[in-house]
């Protein structure tokens, strides 16, 4: 096993201060041309393409072509290589609309990139959140959310609040997708068939019994929408954005009066 490396000053993890450039880069290593970069990109593409299950350090070490033990004079462990791939993967967030456009513009445009990334890479919302934000780009996209907040009324904790329930929201919906992806891959089926074979089970159980909410959904046939159909939940999502974006928009209003300006 290879030996741990201390963790820097301050406890910041050993990932995070790579990142940072805080780290001294090891010297001359083992396989020309081998950095951290091209070994964060070969560990990204392996769990791209077959899931964070898929990716060990042995594993990384073969794509690169050296060693497991020489992979650790580049990364010290897996914990930390996960901090370099996700902070890699978000990249810098897209360029923010005019502040004129208004706070819920911007917030909308942010939830939508960030959702659009963490679907890119559905590996993300498989690691477990140890710490706050505190890598490179994490800290971009935070810096983005709490600017369009600015000038809103809302206290620095209410700004933190409402980006940690928005950035919540949208981890949450792409952890359902990733679900769904799992399952019909496991099942060898589509989703939609599966979303179709449920509605017909649930209809049948609840037939009878004291189930008239369940009754009227299905009643009103709106559950089997074309767009639904199509599986990519960018209905429900659209959805769920819009009611978490009225929330922050009405505790807005209560401290100014005011609304999505």
């Amino acid at each position: 096993m290879a030996k741990k490396e201390q963790q820097p000053r301050g406890g910041l993890p050993v990932g995070v201060a790579t990142a940072w450039g805080l780290r001294e880069r090891p010297g001359r290593g083992p396989a020309r041309g081998l950095d951290v970069p091209r070994i964060v990109a070969a560990a990204t593409r392996i769990a791209d393409a077959e899931g964070l299950g898929a990716l060990s350090m042995s594993r990384v070490a073969g794509e690169v072509g050296v060693s497991t033990m020489a992979l650790y004079r580049y990364v010290s462990g897996k914990d930390d290589l996960l901090i370099l791939m996700e902070d890699a993967a978000i990249g810098t967030p897209p360029p923010a609309p005019a502040p004129e456009e208004g706070w819920r513009t911007g917030m909308e445009r942010w939830a939508r990139a960030y959702h659009a990334v963490l679907m890119r890479h559905l590996w993300i919302v498989r690691i477990p959140i140890a710490t706050p934000p505190l890598s490179p780009h994490n800290v971009e996209w935070m810096e983005q959310a709490l600017a369009h907040l600015r000038g809103t009324g809302l206290d620095g904790e209410e700004k933190l609040g409402a980006m940690i329930t928005l950035s919540g929201y949208v981890r949450s919906n792409v952890a359902l997708m990733a679900d769904i992806a799992e399952a019909s891959a496991a099942a060898g089926a589509e989703w939609k068939n599966t979303e179709s074979r449920y509605w017909s089970l649930l209809a049948e159980l609840t037939a009878s019994g004291d189930f008239p909410a369940v009754r009227e959904l299905l009643a009103s046939g709106e559950v089997e929408t074309d767009e639904a159909e199509q599986g990519d939940g960018s209905a429900d999502f659209a959805f769920g954005l819009r009611l978490v974006l009225d929330g922050i928009e009405a505790l807005i209003a209560s401290r100014t009066g005011s609304g999505s300006r």
